[in-house]
């Protein structure tokens, strides 16, 4: 199947989205989603070999997309990629607070300060830091629009595993909340998606730390497997579409019915 092609009139047809982490994972499934459904895309994250290739192959589709080398954890980096959208594209309608740093699964008493810090610089400074740019540019440009932060199902309950992690995820379901009633006035809609278990790099790599983690996860999701990430990005297209046009300051779920 086709995952990257341009359909004349799709779900973000005539948008410019921008998108963060997008090199891999839910954002590269995010990046390539958006294009299929006619967005052009401007793809940001800190590893510019990731960007290019997914780059590349949403233009050999037919796709529109450019990307930035973006560090979440860099206030200029984070504006510059924002002005950049607008640069290449004359106008940002859409944004995808993808972007996350990981944290190594264990109970707080056994992380480092500079640990917990560079989550809070990148999860949740970062989402904030993009945030601010994103509704200045959509003001500036094409003066109505949408945002979507992506979040985690691990914000929404007690989290032995990963708690700076839910930690800072659960403050960005607040700001997604603060900004939505914040913005929604001038016609910029905020909401947040909380997936649950992916099948990502993330989701690997927290399993080295952490054997079975996966086989957990998949034992607590009532549909018995792990979400495609194309699954989650398919959740927060339709809340940038003018499809959700009555939805803002929500936090959905995207679980596959995990509630514990």
């Amino acid at each position: 199947m086709d995952n990257t092609a341009t359909t004349s009139q799709g779900l973000l047809a005539g948008k410019v989205a921008f998108i963060t982490g997008a090199g891999r994972g839910i954002g590269a499934a995010a990046a390539r989603l958006f294009a299929r459904e006619g967005a052009r895309v401007l793809l940001a994250a800190r590893t510019e070999a990731q960007l290019k290739a997914v780059t590349e192959e949403i233009q050999a589709a037919g796709g529109t997309a450019e990307y930035v080398v973006c560090d979440l954890a860099d206030a200029a980096s984070v504006r510059a990629a924002v002005d950049h959208t607008v640069a290449v594209y004359g106008r940002l309608d859409i944004a995808f607070n993808n972007g996350a740093t990981i944290q190594r699964p264990g109970p707080m008493d056994q992380m480092p300060e500079t640990e917990f810090d560079h989550i809070y610089d990148v999860n949740l400074k970062g989402v904030w830091l993009a945030m601010v740019a994103e509704v200045a540019a959509i003001r500036a440009t094409a003066g109505t629009g949408a945002i979507v932060n992506n979040s985690s199902v691990g914000s929404l309950m007690g989290n032995p595993e990963l708690p700076a992690y839910g930690a800072m995820k659960r403050a960005v379901n607040s700001l997604t909340e603060s900004a939505a009633v914040t913005y929604g006035p001038d016609g910029i809609r905020v909401n947040a998606i909380a997936p649950g278990h992916t099948a990502t790099e993330m989701i690997r790599t927290w399993e080295e730390d952490s054997p079975g983690l996966r086989e957990r996860l998949t034992a607590h999701t009532p549909l018995g497997r792990a979400a495609d990430p194309e699954e989650i990005a398919q959740a927060a297209a339709w809340l940038l579409s003018d499809r959700s046009s009555f939805v803002t300051g929500t936090v959905l779920r995207v679980d596959g019915g995990a509630r514990a």
